[in-house]
């Protein structure tokens, strides 16, 4: 099939790759779960884009779809099915699989607090897509969205290279996060499916995602309390990624062959430290008052709060502890070698255009820390 080009938002224009290298034709049936979210948006665009032309959309009741409905005006012949529903609902998961060649799983419940909501919401949810996808048999491959925060980095020393083949959380229950838990119990839930019904899979780990609607400064870089934001990252590298970026690899995952059973992380080049990424901050969106918390002193810290939360019997809960001091503030390396040669991913956006993007957006809605 001869390669054609589509303009990529006004900046250029974007080849789209043979399609010989794709599982799918451009007519075949995908499903995006969390469609109308920060990552789930541009994955859509991305494969609008790449020319695939019939997207199922699941979005809960109350999502804004306005920007899904001016993607499909935007691509002439595109179908672009909206279907409102929540994924706690068997049915609701059985009208969403019918006839879907790929499934992208974006939707999780990242803003719970509670373990049993977060289990509910993202591990359920997944199992249910899982159960619904084994009723047509149709499915080609499904592409499963985790995160950084699976990785336990207890064990590594420091400055050693995080990569696909480290540990996740065999513990994750005490991380002290529910998100953390939720997909690592989500990871599992896939590779289960995987191993007993043949389900086809892909499992990818985006670093830390940021671009235009991102709110905060992400957690590896440090925390906000008291009117003073603590600053947790020093030297670190911060794993950024950014959202176009992110869907561009998340996109190939569903779409290479030869890739089922992989795990890739998604991480930039060019990636900027904790220190670097603060003071750029500052400069292009607004001052505030931080303190710089050496590690050595950090570490301590977590380690007193997490007894504390113990001998009060979680009266204060361990928010802070030596688990995620090692997977947050530990200083380490990253790669995305793997991405790149196995699925050919490059970057569409540079760091440095990235971040100025970024801190344009915070700017202009006048976000601090």
């Amino acid at each position: 099939m001869s390669a054609t080009v589509t303009a990529l938002n006004g900046h250029g224009v974007l080849p789209h790759r043979e399609h010989d290298d794709f599982i799918i034709e451009p007519d075949d049936r995908v499903l995006v779960t969390g469609a109308t979210g920060f990552i789930g948006s541009r994955l859509v665009s991305t494969l609008l884009e790449r020319g695939f032309r019939n997207l199922c959309c699941f979005a809960r009741p109350s999502s804004e779809v306005a920007r899904l409905e001016a993607l499909a005006s935007a691509h002439r012949g595109a179908r672009i099915d909206v279907v409102r529903g929540n994924l706690l609902s068997q049915r609701d998961c059985a009208a969403a699989t019918k006839d879907a060649a790929v499934i992208f799983n974006l939707a999780a419940g990242a803003g719970e607090k509670s373990f049993p909501d977060a289990f509910m919401n993202s591990v359920v949810t997944t199992r249910n897509l899982l159960e619904a996808s084994l009723r047509y048999r149709c499915l080609r491959r499904f592409v499963h969205i985790s995160s950084f925060a699976v990785y336990t980095n207890t064990s590594k020393p420091r400055r050693r290279l995080l990569d696909e083949g480290c540990p996740v959380e065999h513990r994750p229950e005490l991380r002290g996060e529910a998100y953390c838990f939720a997909k690592v119990k989500q990871e599992q839930t896939v590779t289960e499916y995987g191993q007993k019904f043949g389900i086809p899979h892909v499992i990818v780990r985006p670093g830390s995602v940021y671009g235009p609607g991102k709110a905060g400064i992400t957690g590896r870089v440090g925390i906000g309390t008291f009117g003073i934001f603590l600053h947790m990252g020093g030297g670190n590298a911060i794993p950024l990624t950014y959202v176009d970026n992110c869907a561009e690899a998340i996109a190939l995952a569903g779409l290479r062959r030869g890739v089922e059973g992989e795990v890739f992380n998604v991480v930039d080049d060019d990636l900027p430290s904790s220190r670097r990424f603060l003071r750029l901050y500052k400069a292009n969106v607004g001052r505030f008052t931080s303190l710089y918390v050496p590690h050595l002193v950090s570490h301590a810290l977590c380690w007193m709060w997490e007894r504390y939360a113990t001998w009060s019997e979680g009266q204060l809960p361990p928010t802070f502890n030596r688990r995620r001091w090692h997977a947050e503030w530990k200083r380490t390396r990253y790669s995305n070698e793997k991405l790149k040669t196995r699925l050919g991913w490059r970057p569409r956006v540079s760091t440095a255009e990235g971040l100025r993007r970024y801190f344009e957006s915070c700017r202009e809605r006048g976000q601090n820390a």
